[in-house]
């Protein structure tokens, strides 16, 4: 799969004990990491799509703390060097991984797990409830030439 340009993805690593489990999302040394804004969790429930989103000035890194979820990223910017690529993901229980996901790529998530699904986004700017840097497109009626159905075989 080619990235978007800008696009990063960082493999987690759960690192299990007889006491529990441990699993290391980010540092500020990792070079995913941009800067620290804010960190927030948002969930969907099985079947649900959230997204299309996008930011014009902060970078987000995203992961799945339960259950699957299908995050998809779209590069509508035009003078990137990847206008128009699809990135399809499964994040979650089965597949722990980090996503970064830079300025103006639109994105969404749809949840695929038998139960909700939690992720955690860590922003590099914080929210500005005065002058908010986020956009929103209908999940399903847009000019995305993707399809948020499931996709068997």
């Amino acid at each position: 799969m080619v990235l978007i340009d800008g696009v990063k993805v960082k493999r987690l690593e759960v690192k299990p004990d007889e006491s529990g489990r441990l699993m290391e999302i980010v540092r500020r040394d990792d070079d995913i990491f941009i800067n620290f804004g804010q960190a927030y969790i948002t969930t969907a429930y099985p079947g649900v799509v959230k997204g299309w989103g996008w930011h014009n000035h902060k970078d987000e890194l995203i992961t799945t703390l339960s259950g699957m979820v299908k995050t998809v990223l779209y590069d509508g910017r035009e003078n990137s060097p990847t206008h128009g690529v699809i990135n399809e993901f499964f994040i979650g229980e089965h597949n722990p991984c980090l996503l970064r996901v830079p300025p103006r790529v639109v994105h969404g998530f749809k949840c695929i797990s038998e139960s909700e699904a939690m992720l955690l986004v860590v922003s590099s700017e914080p929210y500005d409830r005065d002058n908010p840097d986020e956009f929103h497109i209908d999940p399903l009626v847009n000019n995305i030439p993707y399809d948020w159905r499931r996709k068997d075989g």
